[in-house]
């Protein structure tokens, strides 16, 4: 299956998804499926693979393949900072299933591959859904093209249009970090719940706006973060970024 990416570049499906462990690193709502573990280990990886490449001010999402072989090697994905309402949420399709796979580059050349614009999030956030935009939901998928554990390609027509996380609980890290081994609590899914909803919601402007309301639903949030003892890796991950809304509005 030939699939096109970015502005016209093109890629063909094989057989052997990446083995590589997701990372979602919460702090900057980012999924990496990378191997480096530093600064200087992410530059030298740029330095040896060609596809969608951050530069400057200019933060796309990335996908990265091998200049030899022309095998994806790694990719970090943006989640979305628009979130569509409850009902689009439900529109997101079951099928196609996964078909684990990776890519091989068709010609060994730089793209850009756009950030998607749309959070699709499913119950109790057991799966995040990026889109391009939203009238991807208004067609059929083709495939859904696993290309590391829980992440997915979305390709409609021929061209991908967005991408998957599922158990998005299970890869939450920070940093360079390996996730834990372990599954995660279940106090962990609840909380990775309400801080989404903190970031992705209304909640957030009214935050931003001191809504009394807002600052009281923010500090007791950070409050059972910094309390909750188990799976503190995770939790970790989650309070980095709930504590620096408390600094900036939530102490004032």
């Amino acid at each position: 299956m030939k699939l096109t990416i970015g502005d016209e570049w093109t890629a063909t499906v094989t057989g052997e998804p990446l083995s590589i462990t997701p990372r979602f690193d919460f702090w900057d709502l980012t999924v990496s499926i990378t191997t480096y573990a530093s600064v200087e280990e992410r530059g030298r990886f740029l330095l040896d693979t060609f596809g969608s490449h951050p530069w400057l001010w200019d933060t796309p999402d990335e996908l990265h393949f091998d200049r030899v072989s022309r095998n994806l090697v790694g990719a970090e994905f943006q989640i979305a900072v628009g979130s569509a309402d409850a009902e689009d949420w439900a529109r997101v399709p079951a099928t196609p299933l996964v078909h684990p796979g990776g890519l091989r580059a068709d010609e060994a050349r730089d793209f850009r591959l756009e950030v998607t614009t749309e959070l699709c999030r499913a119950p109790a956030d057991s799966e995040l859904t990026c889109l391009r935009d939203l009238d991807v939901l208004d067609e059929a998928l083709e495939a859904r093209i696993g290309i590391a554990s829980d992440v997915a390609l979305l390709v409609q027509q021929g061209t991908v249009v967005g991408w998957s996380l599922t158990d998005p609980a299970r890869y939450l890290t920070t940093g360079f970090a390996v996730p834990d081994e372990a599954p995660p609590a279940p106090a962990t899914r609840l909380l990775l719940t309400e801080c989404l909803d903190l970031l992705t919601t209304p909640w957030l402007d009214e935050v931003r706006r001191r809504d009394p309301a807002a600052l009281a639903g923010l500090r007791d949030l950070h409050h059972r973060l910094r309390d909750q003892r188990e799976d503190r890796h995770r939790i970790d991950a989650l309070t980095m970024k709930i504590a620096d809304l408390m600094a900036d509005y939530g102490n004032r």
